[in-house]
């Protein structure tokens, strides 16, 4: 049976996304609902994936279903395709399942040539409107299909006006209108060699392939590398016929969203320009009026807005956001989908939803993304030092939070800059999807032109960045690295601050401070809190770091690494005498320094946590890591050690490996030197006899983690260490205390005998990041020079140390799991590496039925919703 790849929207519905995409899916939904939606059709997501199968190709099959539903649209609509007469206009636009704002590529107008836009102007009466429509196709067909400069356009554009001594588009005639078509076909012969597309059947099939290809495009492929959003998915197409927002002084264009996407405030937010397409609104070319003023303007389709807001929303539950048209007075709406809001938006957003009885507590958790509750995390300017500062400009406050940083004007540059450690401000006259990578690194962006739906604001919510945008009173001077506000120049390289919650820019470096968390934020976690089954844990290494921990809702540590302690002033003195120890003594007196300053450490960690339960860590990283390389520094500690240079530098030299992660690291350290063990274990628990006596109430059971296990009398070998050393000191003490002993999972031969290791080991916790290294045999500390090339060959799509590999990595965990729980059908399961906070991750140990993540601090928050809604999602 012939696969059916195209769909007309009312033969679709919300329920066909994977199909349909996104867009396509909605259309169809709105169309049924009976909303004004103009006629077309979809192009499927399986098209998409085909057209790769197939080399790129779009095969005679498919091309032949393009045709009979352009053949049904012309049909519905009652105008033809390329017809002198009555022609039909159309916009391709992508649609994938996933909402990518601005990634992926749109066309309007498409249908036009010379003879369609002379009779569009004669049965319009309008001119202007025709050739001003024709220009656009020639400007978005050229870009989209061919790749050539947008850049060129605008500069031609910029001819036309200073040769009629104008400055605003909307001053530009019919007859510049014209003059523009001509240039533009000129511009495109001379870079193609060949002439503008006259056929719109051949236009129409180049677009669409356009939009396959741009699934795959660089800032396509990074947006979905960022929201793990998979490859295989595809793109839809949407052919729609057009509507003309550009006809006459009773047309317009806008977005708008059911709620305030800023401060989730519930009032119609958005914005609309008379006579102009939706593409002036999207990429700020103009700066556009406020939607409450649509009101005045066009007082009907006002009205009729407003009540199709109403009912999105509340069929949808969620925030809409919603492109529409106003054709002679008429609205007409082109699409509608979940809006990207900020953090602080989306919070409000979903509490007030319950309170409206729209939806309740778990589809209230669903709504919002975890990781934007990352924004909610960080720093903002010090109130006090934004008293002493003065605003050089102010502009609309497009994506709340602070950023201070180093002004550069391209998104290579703000890559580069970042990758080398500083803070950047990205500062463009208006942004473009090509600028996404160099958004994301920026700690905020700063544009000239634009309104607070421009595709800086949209996808600066989208990732938690913070964005002043419509900064008019700046001249840019891109090309010299420089802009003037106020009169003062400012240079690439200069320090500026943006406050996105206010739209103040100031004209130099703001100190922040933490974010203070309350209100909807409580209430938001408390729901996630109730409907989770995982416990969330931190990985933290000193007292402060585990207060703050517990502040974001950490209910216990799932990694202490021992190791982080021994690098400050005495502690590395001592760890060094140990190294260079050449008889028992002199490493006993090493220790003996070490015990007391370890013990401290793990008081202040206990006494943090208050009761909650602590897993520590063993000395894991190999012993070179811990002196120095440099000649000058060999030789300053020599003499601080009162040995000799040649004597320490033969020590170093000794400690050397080919691979030191795969060398003499974790356990392997105990079992070659005993006594680090006995020390690390006494220091744990006289820690815990002490606080106990403290504070009684807490009852610390410590938990003790023996670092890369890969055998089962290896396990043994190092665990009668630890039980002898805290039995003997628990004796002497003459008190009670449970520990526990337990592993890492972090070689791949221990979770293959993950059965045996659980004869000894009371909980595994899976150490992903070396698991992940191991099992692919890839250095993470080298991967990123390669990576990117298996990016672009569609080997790997993410980075496998930031989302955890389920497929072989994962095939790993569920086999120890399963072992594990075979011997020992109690065992504690839990993963402390990077992967406990990636929402994706967090799943997987959700359906894996793991105890519990362990995560950085500020990534507690995250973990929690995360789990919150696999719990849900698997219920």
């Amino acid at each position: 049976m012939t696969t059916k790849y195209v769909y007309l929207f009312q033969e679709g519905d919300a329920n066909m996304r994977e199909l349909l995409g996104g867009k396509g899916a909605n259309l169809a939904e709105m169309s049924k609902l009976g909303m004004p939606v103009p006629n077309g059709f979809t192009i499927t997501t399986e098209a998409c994936n085909k057209y790769y199968e197939d080399g790129e190709t779009i095969n005679e099959e498919i091309q032949a279903q393009i045709m009979e539903y352009l053949g049904k649209l012309e049909a519905e609509t009652g105008k033809k395709f390329g017809d002198a007469q009555n022609p039909l206009l159309v916009s391709v636009r992508s649609g994938a399942r996933a909402s990518m704002p601005g990634m992926m590529d749109t066309i309007l107008n498409l249908g036009i040539n010379d003879v369609v836009a002379k009779t569009i102007a004669d049965k319009s009466q309008n001119p202007r409107f025709a050739y001003d429509s024709y220009r656009r196709f020639i400007q978005m067909f050229a870009d989209v299909v061919k790749g050539l400069s947008k850049k060129r356009f605008e500069e031609i554009i910029d001819e036309v006006k200073v040769q009629r001594g104008i400055k605003d588009d909307l001053e530009l005639t019919a007859e510049d209108m014209m003059t523009l078509v001509e240039r533009f076909k000129e511009f495109y012969q001379a870079e193609l060699h060949e002439s503008f597309p006259t056929d719109p059947k051949t236009q129409m099939m180049e677009a669409i392939e356009a939009v396959f290809k741009s699934w795959n495009n660089e800032r396509a492929i990074y947006y979905r590398r960022m929201n793990d959003i998979p490859s295989s998915w595809g793109t839809a197409v949407n052919v729609q016929m057009m509507v003309f927002g550009n006809m006459g002084e009773d047309c317009g264009t806008g977005v708008a969203f059911t709620r305030s996407p800023a401060t989730g405030e519930n009032k119609l937010f958005g914005e609309f320009l008379m006579n102009a397409q939706g593409e002036d609104v999207v990429a700020g070319v103009r700066t556009p009026q406020s939607i409450d003023q649509l009101k005045e303007v066009s007082p009907t389709a006002y009205e009729q807005f407003v009540d199709i807001c109403s009912k999105l929303e509340h069929h949808y539950k969620n925030m809409q956001d919603m492109e529409f048209t106003i054709e002679g007075g008429k609205l007409f709406m082109l699409q509608t989908r979940n809006g990207k809001r900020t953090a602080q938006a989306a919070l409000k957003i979903a509490c007030d939803m319950v309170d409206e009885g729209l939806i309740n507590e778990e589809e209230a958790l669903l709504m919002v993304e975890p990781q934007q509750l990352d924004a909610l995390l960080h720093p903002m300017f010090d109130p006090e030092a934004l008293k002493k500062a003065t605003a050089i400009t102010s502009a609309l406050p497009a994506s709340p939070g602070a950023g201070s940083g180093q002004i550069v004007f391209t998104a290579d540059e703000a890559k580069e800059e970042a990758d080398s450690g500083k803070k950047v401000i990205l500062v463009r006259l208006e942004t473009s999807p090509e600028d996404i990578e160099g958004m994301a690194v920026s700690e905020g962006i700063l544009t000239v032109r634009g309104g607070m739906t421009s595709h800086a604001a949209v996808v600066a919510r989208g990732m938690g960045a913070c964005c002043v945008s419509g900064a008019g009173d700046i001249e840019m001077h891109e090309e010299e690295g420089y802009f003037v506000v106020g009169g003062k120049r400012y240079n690439r390289g200069d320090w500026i601050s943006i406050d996105g919650s206010t739209g103040n820019v100031y004209g130099e470096k703001i100190e922040t401070v933490p974010a203070e968390i309350s209100g909807n934020f409580e209430r938001f976690m408390s729901w996630a809190d109730k409907a989770r089954t995982l416990k969330i844990r931190t990985n933290a290494d000193t007292p402060r770091d585990a207060r703050q921990a517990v502040e974001f809702g950490a209910e216990g540590i799932g990694l202490v690494r021992t190791e982080h302690m021994f690098f400050e002033g005495d502690k590395i003195k001592a760890i060094r005498e140990m190294i260079v120890a050449k008889t028992d003594e002199q490493m006993q007196a090493a220790l003996n320094k070490l015990e007391p300053m370890q013990q401290k450490d793990f008081e202040g960690i206990y006494e943090a946590m208050e009761g909650r339960p602590v897993t520590i860590r063993y000395l894991d990283p190999p012993l070179h890591e811990f002196v120095p390389t440099d000649p000058e520094d060999i030789k300053e500690l020599a003499k601080e050690m009162n040995i000799s240079y040649d004597e320490l530098a033969q020590v170093i030299s000794g400690l050397h490996e080919v691979n030191p992660m795969m060398g003499h690291r974790g356990s392997r350290l105990d079992v070659s030197n005993p006594g680090i063990a006995h020390m690390q274990t006494a220091a744990v628990i006289k820690a815990a006899i002490n606080v106990n006596k403290a504070h009684p109430d807490w009852n610390i059971e410590p938990e003790i983690m023996l670092p890369l296990i890969g055998d089962l009398k290896e396990l043994q070998y190092v665990k009668k260490m630890v039980t002898e050393t805290a039995d003997q000191i628990i004796a002497e003490a003459g008190v009670e205390l449970t520990y526990h002993v337990g592993t890492m999972i972090e070689v791949p031969r221990a979770a293959l005998l993950a059965d045996e290791l659980a004869q000894e080991a009371e909980f595994f916790s899976f150490g992903t990041n070396d698991l992940t290294q191991l099992t692919f045999g890839f250095s993470r500390d080298d991967a990123g020079k390669f990576l990117p090339e298996y990016y672009d060959a569609k080997i790997y799509e993410n980075d496998p140390f930031a989302r955890l590999d389920q497929k072989g990595v994962g095939k790993l965990i569920e086999m120890a799991v399963t072992l594990g729980r075979q011997t020992r059908p109690d065992i504690k399961l839990g993963i402390c590496g990077e992967h406990g906070g990636d929402p994706s991750s967090i799943e997987f140990a959700n359906k894996l039925g793991l105890s519990y993540v362990s995560c950085s601090p500020y990534r507690v928050p995250i973990a929690r919703l995360a789990a919150a809604q696999a719990a849900i999602k698997q219920k």
